[in-house]
C-alpha cells in the first residue's frame, strides 16, 4: 500500500498572475521550447558553503517539509536540524502566486517552486542561480529534469528538481466503454456520458484543450499549448465551452474527485496518478491513462532566495530534501514522481512503477504548467501573444 497525504488538496495553477512566468516542458526530453529571447537578471552564485548558520526559513507546498507535528511517523525535518545545525521554519502556501509574492519579501531563503512561478521569480530577481557542486544529491536527480526551461536559463540551473506529476485522464471502467485512447473522450459533444465528464478547475485547463487542438486541428498553427495568440485562444475557449454542456462539476479538491468517481456523479476526466490511486484503494473500478495527444502537468523546484541570509543553510536543505531518503518519503506522503533515481531504490514496492518515476519517455510527453505571457513562448515575435489575464477572462465566460 502507497503512504500519501490526503489533507492539502494541491491547487498550483489557481493564480491570477499577469507578469512574467516559467515556460513549460516540452514534447521531447532533450529538445526544449524556446524561452522567447527570456533574460535573467545578473546575479552571484554562491562559490562555496561557510559555516551553518543556525536556521533557514522555508517557503513550501504543504507536505513538503513534515516535522512530525502532523504525524510522528512524517519526519524528514528533525534529522536535518540535529545533523546541520540548523532549525528549520516552515510557512506552508496554497497557489504558486502566493509564493511569489511571499518570496518578493525576502523573508524566506528557499521555496518549492511550481513551473507556474520559477521563472517568474527568475525574472523578478527573488531567486538566484544553484551552484549544483554544492548539492552532491543531485547528480543522482533524472536527467529528463534537469536544465530544462521551467528550472534553467541559458543553461544555469536556477534549482534542484524535486516531484513531479502528468495531468492523466481516468475513468471508470466498469461505465465507460470502450476504453478510451484521447482526450478526445472529454470533448465530444456527442458524449455518451453527458453530465458525468468532469475536469480541472483553473484557467490553467485552457492548455489541455489547446494541446488537444496542437494535435487534431493543425491548421491552427499551436506548437505550445502555453503560447497562444488570440485566434488560438479563441478556438480553445470555443471547444471548451462545447465541453461545457458535458460538465458535471469543475475540481480542484482531489477528495472531491475522489468522492464524485465513487458516487458516479463523474465517470471520466482529468486527474491524478494519487487520486487514482486513492480511488482504487477505496474499490472504485478505475483506470488512469495518458491519452496519445499526451499531457499538461507540473514538475517542482527547490530555488535559493537572493536575498537569503542563510546560504549555507539553504543548500544544506537542498541536498537533504533530494537525498534518497528525504524525496521518497516527500514523494510517497504527497503523491508524486521523485526527482532523485536513487529514491525509487528505497521507495515502497511498486511506487516509482506507479508514478512512472524513471519513465524518461513518460516524462518527455508531458507540457509542465506556466503561466502564459504576451511574449510568445514558442518564439515568435510577429504576433502577441494572450496572457493569464486574458485566460482568466475566458476561463469566467467558458464556466457561465
Amino acid at each position: 500500500m502507497t503512504p500519501r497525504h490526503l489533507r492539502w488538496p494541491r491547487i498550483v495553477a489557481a493564480c491570477a498572475a499577469l507578469t512574467l512566468t516559467a515556460a513549460c516542458g516540452t514534447t521531447s526530453s532533450d529538445d526544449k521550447a524556446s524561452d522567447g529571447g527570456f533574460k535573467a537578471p545578473d546575479l552571484p552564485m554562491l562559490q562555496k558553503l561557510g559555516d551553518p548558520e543556525g536556521e533557514v526559513n522555508i517557503l513550501a507546498w504543504p507536505g513538503y517539509a513534515e516535522d512530525g507535528s502532523t504525524d510522528p511517523k512524517v519526519d524528514w525535518v528533525t534529522d536535518f536540524e540535529k545533523e546541520s545545525g540548523c532549525q528549520v521554519n516552515v510557512k506552508y502556501f496554497g497557489t504558486s502566486d502566493e509564493a511569489v509574492s511571499l518570496m518578493k519579501t525576502g523573508e524566506y531563503d528557499v521555496v518549492s517552486a511550481s513551473g507556474d512561478a520559477s521563472l517568474r521569480l527568475i525574472a523578478g530577481g527573488d531567486v538566484e542561480p544553484v551552484n549544483t557542486d554544492l548539492v552532491p544529491n543531485y547528480a543522482d536527480v533524472f536527467d529528463f529534469l534537469k536544465d530544462r526551461d521551467w528550472n534553467s536559463v541559458d543553461g544555469q540551473m536556477y534549482g534542484i528538481p524535486h516531484g513531479w506529476g502528468a495531468n492523466l485522464l481516468m475513468y471508470r471502467t466498469d461505465e465507460v466503454t470502450p476504453a478510451p485512447t484521447s482526450w478526445g473522450a472529454v470533448f465530444d459533444t456527442d458524449s455518451p456520458y453527458k453530465g458525468k465528464v468532469t475536469a480541472y478547475d483553473s484557467p490553467i485547463y485552457i492548455a489541455d484543450a489547446a494541446l488537444y487542438l496542437m494535435k487534431h486541428e493543425p491548421d491552427l498553427g499551436i506548437e505550445n499549448p502555453y503560447s497562444l495568440d488570440q485566434d488560438q485562444l479563441d478556438a480553445a475557449v470555443d471547444l471548451l465551452k462545447d465541453q461545457r454542456g458535458l460538465i458535471s462539476e469543475y475540481w480542484s479538491d482531489y477528495l472531491k474527485e475522489v468522492q464524485a468517481f465513487t458516487t458516479g456523479d463523474s465517470v471520466i476526466g482529468t486527474t491524478w496518478q494519487v487520486i487514482a490511486s486513492v480511488a482504487k484503494g477505496e474499490d472504485v473500478p478505475v483506470e488512469a491513462i495518458l491519452p496519445e495527444e499526451g499531457s499538461t502537468g507540473w514538475s517542482d523546484t527547490w530555488m535559493v532566495s537572493s536575498k537569503s541570509d542563510h546560504k549555507t543553510c539553504a543548500y544544506l536543505w537542498l541536498d537533504h530534501i533530494i537525498s534518497p531518503e528525504a524525496n521518497d518519503a516527500v514523494a510517497e506522503y504527497f503523491g508524486e514522481a521523485p526527482a532523485n533515481a536513487k529514491a525509487c531504490d528505497i521507495a515502497t514496492e511498486g511506487f516509482c512503477d506507479e508514478y512512472k518515476a524513471a519513465d524518461a519517455d513518460f516524462a518527455a510527453q508531458i507540457w509542465y504548467w506556466t503561466t502564459p505571457i504576451e511574449q510568445c513562448l514558442d518564439g515568435r515575435t510577429d504576433v502577441k501573444c494572450t496572457d493569464y489575464g486574458d485566460w482568466t477572462q475566458a476561463w469566467t465566460e467558458i464556466k457561465g
